[in-house]
């Protein structure tokens, strides 16, 4: 009964470890994001050449400001091509006069090109609030994959909407570990049953 009492210990504290990251947060609005689901930032990632993954990004405005978003290429030479999406790299997307409680969502479908093989190409994130000069910059890696030199030969994919979708809704985030943990938990249950 102890062990069973200690895996079920040990599993509701792998449960709180599965969420990798919090929102960013500062004075004037939050910022929050995913790669493939997963909440940045998220490490020990591989990609083959054309193998697409999904970007998402939830920013939150507390204040009546300016918000600029772009998806930030650190390198010389861009290593993914943009299959879907609101933006290229490096190009800003402008929300001018956005009112306190403002909320959107942006998703880019995103693939190696083959020009960052056999190497790191980290994916990052920019987004300043701005209010009339005093501005608040939020940036970071959102995932920072590994690209090997092989050739996707998976499904394509078959995301292709660019509109960015706004909603005063908070978006849904689910445990990333919930499934894992249930499982266990079954089997758990199952090994004390049978031991009575």
């Amino acid at each position: 009964m102890k062990q069973i009492m200690y895996l079920l210990l040990v599993l509701l504290i792998c449960q709180n470890q599965c969420v990798l990251a919090e929102p960013v947060d500062n004075d004037f609005g939050t910022v929050n994001a995913w790669y493939n689901g997963q909440e940045s930032t998220v490490e020990n990632i591989q990609l083959k050449v054309g193998e697409p993954a999904e970007i998402t990004i939830t920013i939150y405005s507390k204040i009546d400001c300016n918000v600029y978003v772009k998806l930030i290429n650190p390198l010389v030479t861009i290593p993914y091509d943009v299959v879907s999406g609101p933006s290229d790299f490096d190009e800003s997307i402008d929300n001018r006069g956005v009112k306190s409680g403002w909320k959107t969502n942006y998703t880019w479908i995103i693939m190696p090109n083959g020009k960052w093989a056999d190497g790191n190409a980290p994916i990052n994130i920019f987004v300043e609030f701005s209010d009339r000069g005093d501005d608040r910059h939020v940036k970071f890696t959102i995932a920072n994959p590994y690209i090997l030199d092989e050739q996707y030969s998976g499904p394509a994919p078959t995301r292709t909407t660019t509109d960015p979708s706004s909603t005063d809704q908070p978006p849904s985030q689910g445990s990333p570990g919930f499934g894992v943990v249930g499982a266990l938990l079954g089997i758990a249950l199952v090994v004390m049953t049978r031991r009575i």
